[in-house]
């Protein structure tokens, strides 16, 4: 049977010059049979689950972090730490004599590196940042790896988004892997989401603008023009030439938003009115309104 001299980090021992030193036995099993007592280590398999194999790893993981650990050969000692879990690994087995997989967030049995969830902000943009279409420039700080694999750095890095007219709320801009990054894991991906921020004249419903016009009540019998500013400065007449009820709208087509397919495209303008009851009426002017609407 053969035996293999290896430098491990898990033994009882204490960390000197020549690292952690530990002498373990690796047997190939015949066919159908368990590997239940190899001493592995410190203790024997059948007397404990590999459960504390587990948490003596993590623990001096995490002792001997370049992040944690402020002596000059914790990155050394970290890399040995990696390097004998990656040799010992393949010793774990449950009670039927299969493999366990040892997931320890990053530093995994076989070097597996699994990424960070995606980080999410809201980017606020107006109406005409969304109506033109503009160039935003983000800032974000994020850990840098430096040349050893292990340290890290904290850096600025320009983030750039070429806001498309005619984006809808809700939009996502990813930027894949530009999260932290560390020795033994894939950095996350940034996700911005497009908020719309509110408007002093419209309100936006998909690509339509809806705009609200505040009218005297004398204006809404009679007719009336309304007048519209638009988001590039344009200055709508529209003509109202129907009775103006509580329910009433009027309709301008393609004055709203671009459409994201096809900017070229707009949706529509939709004008509803806020009409204003007069606070007091003289006899008069009573005894006229009763003469024009009552007869």
């Amino acid at each position: 049977m053969a035996s293999r001299q290896l430098e491990v980090v898990f033994g009882s021992g204490k960390w000197s010059g020549s690292g952690w030193r530990f002498s373990c036995e690796r047997p190939k099993p015949a066919p159908g049979m368990r590997r239940e007592t190899t001493e592995l280590w410190g203790w024997r398999r059948s007397e404990c689950g590999h459960w504390k194999s587990r948490r003596r790893y993590r623990r001096l993981a995490l002792k001997h972090h370049p992040l944690k650990s402020n002596e000059p050969s914790s990155a050394e000692i970290f890399r040995q730490i990696a390097e004998a879990f990656d040799v010992l690994s393949d010793q774990f087995f449950d009670a039927e004599g299969s493999e366990v997989d040892l997931n320890f967030g990053g530093l995994q049995g076989r070097g597996v590196k699994k990424q960070d969830p995606p980080i999410e902000r809201d980017l606020y943009l107006s109406l005409e940042d969304l109506f033109f279409g503009c160039t935003k420039k983000i800032k974000i700080s994020r850990r840098v790896l430096n040349e050893d694999g292990y340290s890290s750095t904290i850096k600025d890095k320009i983030l750039t988004i070429d806001v498309k007219p005619g984006w809808r709320q809700g939009t996502r801009i990813t930027f894949e892997k530009e999260g932290d990054q560390g020795p033994n894991i894939i950095p996350a991906d940034i996700i911005f989401i497009v908020k719309e921020k509110l408007h002093p004249r419209f309100r936006r419903e998909n690509d339509n603008l809806f705009f609200v016009n505040p009218i005297p009540l004398g204006k809404a019998l009679t007719c009336c023009t309304v007048e519209v500013k638009t988001l590039d400065d344009r200055l709508l007449n529209i003509p109202i030439n129907d009775i103006i009820h509580p329910k009433y709208f009027k309709k301008v087509p393609g004055e709203g938003m671009p459409l994201p397919e096809d900017p070229t495209k707009k949706g529509d303008l939709f004008i509803f009115f806020d009409i204003q009851f007069p606070t007091r009426l003289t006899p008069q002017k009573k005894q006229m309104l009763r003469q024009a609407l009552l007869t």
